[in-house]
């Protein structure tokens, strides 16, 4: 029996021992992607992997095997399809990764066809797809195959027939005898939502990407399930030809090609051109980079072709690839990394966002160290754990998520993330909410990592009307720590605000009057300004009726809450949970020394104006006397309501200058139609 293979020193042969396992990894990755249409790892390691093998082989000629991955396209045929052998080899294309690649690429095809000028390519986009051969004869479809290992693969022609843009017989009075079309099948971003959309009503298993949507649904033994799959192709290049006439033949460049098979309806991407030389190909590849997060379909780079097809001959073919021929690759979307902690980041409202903390990897074009985990049920359904491996996504300038767990390298030594029960930046209590996927911190009045939200908030025209106090100046506010809470805001004096940037004394004087006029407000607006999640203004409002007083909301029991007009259950744990937090009664106990009072009638109505009380108003256009702001609050002090839309409960529309769609509305529905002047007669004065 033989032992294993040694080098010439006599010790085990490290490079033939990791040659046979790059062999038996990368026919598995292989077997998953192209055979299963469930892929192991992503797109880049299974790059490295493979340029790795093929390194060891070129370093090493001893150890190329005619079995060798480096020597075959894809994966053998699902056994349970028919095969179909063909005629022409399918082959993959080489890989470029670098602007140093592409050169030695152009300079390669420049030397080989000893040419003076620059080369014509035909460049076109590298769809992420399923790669299938369409067989036509006398321009009637009669087959089509997957790619599988290049020779052969599988007969998927029933399920073909069911793609809408594929044509089942060519255009035009002379078609080809025969006549083969290479290109992809693939699926659409919009189509996928809605197809995985329906895979969660009907509780299925949901695809991983618009990639395995593709494949899996053209190789469904069942053509009826691959017609309710969205699919579309692309044609990219030809295969066996025949002519249908004596003098028909092949056009003599690759673009002259895909013209061509337009005429003959068969569907080619608009994004293609031809271009010249190196710094042509670069060009494109800048321009499709940019366009990529426009495109409606997935693409993982480019691919730069030799335009002409007698040069093309002239260069041949290596192994498993054409010399003529390359795909210039984006930097990878996807990689693998180990998820070394999880932590937790508080979000300007309070949202508790769980943070994988990352091995560095190289994906999408930088070194990613952070990956959102999203929240706590996306932890659960992923099955991710601290010490994991998983795949890291990164597309365009989208935040870097956590993709998916590879769970047969999942260690012993794993264990499952808890989420916090107190906020990691303020220690106020973590709550998540029923029907919520995010948990939050309950500190909104105290917590610095919420601190700008909620001063914004607390100052807003509808709330407090803290007049000049704008995002610029909290900022800096904030950033030279002169105030923490909205507390702090009653206790800024001149000498403070004149060391801020571009404050002047007249800008100071407004910002104090604006403050000290703040002091003075009704209930409802106090209630809105402390920024409760669920609780708006017309919350607000319907609270401060109902209660009277800030102290009798604060101790009002859920059943107690549930009672008033606009609250519902999610709203009534808002409310209780943000009262219940020490911090947020510190900070309102604060506003009280400070001098902040509302009206303790909580804005309930002070007249029942029988023209106004119980009735529905929509307020359109621009008035001369009122604001807009104004003008609800004096019909819902009258007992009335105003609502954002005109329908058939609307009694009264008042109409001011430049009124729009609401008016005609109006008109439409017959409901009558008030001026300012009418309006202000229906108050009971005629001026504010």
């Amino acid at each position: 029996m033989p032992g294993k293979r040694t080098s010439e020193s006599g010790g085990p042969d490290a490079a033939a021992e990791r040659a046979a396992f790059l062999r038996v990894e990368i026919e598995r990755f292989n077997r998953a992607y192209h055979g299963l249409d469930a892929p192991i790892v992503p797109d880049a390691e299974y790059d490295r992997l493979f340029a790795e093998l093929q390194s060891i082989e070129a370093a090493r000629p001893d150890l190329l095997v005619g079995d060798s991955p480096t020597q075959r396209v894809g994966a053998s045929a699902r056994s349970d399809l028919p095969e179909i052998s063909h005629a022409v080899p399918m082959l993959s294309l080489g890989n470029a990764f670098s602007v140093e690649d592409v050169v030695a690429f152009d300079r390669r095809i420049t030397d080989l066809l000893k040419s003076a000028e620059p080369i014509e390519y035909a460049a076109e986009l590298k769809f992420d797809g399923l790669a299938i051969n369409l067989r036509y004869e006398a321009g009637l479809l009669v087959g089509a195959a997957t790619r599988g290992d290049g020779t052969k693969g599988e007969d998927v022609t029933p399920n073909v027939r069911t793609i809408a843009v594929v044509p089942l017989r060519l255009t035009g009075t002379h078609p080809p005898a025969l006549l083969e079309v290479r290109g992809e099948a693939l699926m659409f971003h919009t189509d996928f939502d809605a197809l995985n959309a329906r895979q969660r009503a009907r509780n299925e298993r949901e695809f991983v990407n618009p990639r395995n949507a593709a494949a899996g649904s053209l190789r469904q033994l069942d053509s009826k399930v691959t017609a309710q799959r969205p699919l579309r192709f692309f044609a990219y290049g030809i295969g066996s030809f025949e002519p249908g006439t004596r003098d028909q033949e092949v056009p003599s460049t690759h673009a002259a090609l895909m013209d061509w098979f337009v005429e003959l309806g068969i569907p080619v991407c608009e994004h293609r051109v031809v271009v010249k030389g190196v710094d042509g190909l670069l060009s494109f590849y800048r321009d499709t980079a940019e366009r990529r997060p426009l495109l409606p379909y997935d693409i993982d780079g480019v691919v730069y072709k030799v335009n002409d097809f007698a040069a093309q001959g002239k260069l041949g073919f290596v192994s498993r690839a054409p010399r003529f021929a390359i795909a210039h690759k984006f930097p990878a979307q996807e990689a693998l990394s180990t998820i070394q902690n999880i932590e937790v980041q508080v979000g300007r409202t309070g949202a508790i966002t769980p943070v994988a903390k990352l091995d560095p990897v190289f994906v999408g074009g930088v070194t990613v160290t952070n990956a959102t985990l999203h929240n706590e049920d996306e932890i659960l359904r992923k099955d991710i754990r601290i010490g994991d491996t998983v795949v890291v996504r990164r597309a365009g300038d989208v935040i870097p998520e956590v993709v998916s767990v590879v769970l047969e390298r999942r260690g012993p030594d794993t264990y499952p993330f808890v989420m916090p029960s107190v906020c990691p930046v303020c220690g106020s209590n973590i709550v998540r909410l029923p029907e919520e996927a995010i948990a939050r911190c309950t500190g909104g009045l105290f917590c610095s990592a919420q601190r700008k939200e909620a001063l914004l908030h607390f100052a807003q025209r509808r709330a407090l009307d803290i007049e000049g106090l704008g995002e610029k100046l909290v900022d800096q506010l904030i950033e030279r720590r002169v105030v923490e809470t909205p507390a702090d805001l009653f206790r800024l004096d001149l000498s403070a605000l004149l060391q801020l940037d571009r404050m002047a004394q007249k800008s100071a004087h407004n910002l104090l009057d604006a403050i000290e006029k703040a002091k003075h407000t009704t209930l409802a607006r106090f209630i809105f300004s402390l920024g409760i999640r669920h609780v708006g203004e017309a919350t607000a409002k319907d609270l401060a009726r109902h209660f009277g007083s800030l102290e009798a909301l604060m101790i009002a029991r859920e059943e107690e809450l549930l009672g008033v007009a606009q609250v519902g259950p999610i709203a009534a744990l808002s409310i209780l949970r943000f009262f219940e937090e020490p911090h947020n009664r510190a900070v309102i106990e604060q506003l009280r020394l400070d001098g902040v009072r509302w009206d303790t009638t909580g804005g309930t109505v002070r007249t029942q104006n029988g023209e106004i009380a119980g009735r529905v108003f929509v307020l359109t256009g621009t008035l001369t006397h009122l604001t807009r702001e104004q003008a609800k609050e004096r019909i819902e002090r009258a007992g009335g309501k105003v609502s954002d839309s005109v329908s058939k409960k609307t009694q009264f529309v008042v109409a001011g200058d430049a009124a729009g769609s609401k008016l005609d509305r109006a008109v439409e529905l017959g409901v009558p139609v008030l001026d300012e002047a009418a309006f202000l007669t229906l108050l009971g004065s005629d001026s504010p």
